[in-house]
């Protein structure tokens, strides 16, 4: 998994200010996250800056204070060259997307693309590519929002609410009332697979409720009970390295190194902002390395072990026409299968409830 944040991006952006063409005198953000790598190359560059529906609709928003002599455009109309910039680019949808309504809009200005990380098959899709980064990878500024969390455990105490103290995790009562103001952290708004408490099964119906108060959703509370237990990094090591989750977020920077030691698999340190990796060469992790080979292929950017590489290839390979005849096709096979099968659709009151599905490895960024 790789990870950057936004002090990397940051550090990146900085490094590579001359990959931007000297005559670029506004900088366009695609919402929602292209606007912030797009805000800091216009304060490095000292440049205009407007979001994307702004450059369609004809608006150029205020430039507030600079400095004396600073010579900025006032107006759409004296842009010469426009960079619009994303924060990645995987499959392609925004970049597409931003073309057709660049298209709409009629700007007259010369027009580059740039996205800040991109998948190795797809620098040809931009004017300027500032990190190549295969997948998989995930970023600080919508780790929370990113449907990896579907593989994924969370550390509730130190992450999502603050840690209680001795006194405040005494007994199910003393954590219930410690919940009653603890405030939320942080919100992740995908599910997680896994929440990980390390206090007994009793407090699960007060933390249940804190959970829910804050909309906070996972597909199971693992209650791990610390209590005359060795250390807790221990005992969340153990359970992740039986665990088929990819990924444990914790917050203390010496239980995320334990943690990955013991597991063999990777932690993300929310207090440093890192991936912490086990040992390379030890056993567990090698281990792990074969344990989850099958998963970690389908999230890979080769066509050859993904089936959502090949169709990211091939859609940029084929013409758009081509593409849609070939999904088309593929769509009628699978509905003659099915027929040829004898399989019967369900009477109107013995339909099945919806089944939920797994989430697509690689969500639009």
């Amino acid at each position: 998994m790789r990870y950057r944040s936004i002090a990397d991006m940051t550090d990146l952006i900085r490094r590579s200010l001359h990959l931007v063409p000297s005559d670029v005198d506004l900088i366009v953000g695609v919402p929602r996250s292209g606007i912030l790598p797009a805000i800091t190359l216009a304060l490095l560059l000292n440049l205009r800056f407007a979001d994307f529906d702004s450059l369609c609709e004809g608006r150029l928003p205020g430039a507030g204070s600079t400095k004396p002599g600073t010579r900025l455009i006032a107006n759409l109309s004296e842009a010469r060259h426009v960079l619009v910039v994303d924060d990645s680019l995987n499959r392609g949808y925004a970049m597409r997307e931003v073309r057709e309504k660049l298209a709409r809009a009629g700007v007259t200005a010369r027009v580059s693309l740039a996205a800040i990380y991109v998948v190795p098959d797809g620098v040809e899709e931009v004017d300027i590519a500032f990190e190549v980064l295969p997948l998989p990878r995930i970023f600080e500024w919508n780790f929370f929002h990113h449907t990896y969390l579907s593989r994924a455990c969370i550390s509730v105490e130190g992450v999502l609410c603050p840690a209680p103290s001795e006194t405040e995790r005494q007994s199910a009562t003393d954590y219930a009332a410690f919940l009653e103001n603890a405030p939320a952290l942080c919100r992740p708004t995908q599910t997680a697979a896994c929440l990980l408490s390390t206090q007994p099964e009793s407090c699960r119906p007060a933390l249940e409720a804190w959970l829910a108060r804050h909309g906070i959703g996972c597909e199971r509370l693992v209650m791990l009970d610390c209590a005359g237990q060795p250390t807790p990094a221990e005992i969340k090591g153990r359970f992740y390295r039986e665990a088929r989750e990819m990924l444990l977020v914790e917050e203390d920077p010496a239980q995320s190194a334990a943690i990955a030691q013991i597991a063999g698999k990777p932690v993300f340190c929310t207090d440093l902002q890192e991936m912490v990796s086990p040992g390379a060469w030890t056993g567990t992790a090698a281990l792990q390395r074969l344990r989850g080979m099958r998963r970690h292929a389908a999230m890979s950017d080769s066509p050859l072990l993904s089936r959502h590489a090949l169709k990211r290839r091939l859609r940029r390979l084929l013409p758009q026409w081509a593409y849609r005849a070939m999904n088309r096709m593929v769509a009628l096979i699978k509905g003659s299968d099915g027929a040829g099968a004898g399989e019967r659709p369900a009477a109107p009151d013995q339909v099945a409830p919806p089944q939920k599905q797994d989430a697509s490895p690689h969500p639009a960024e």
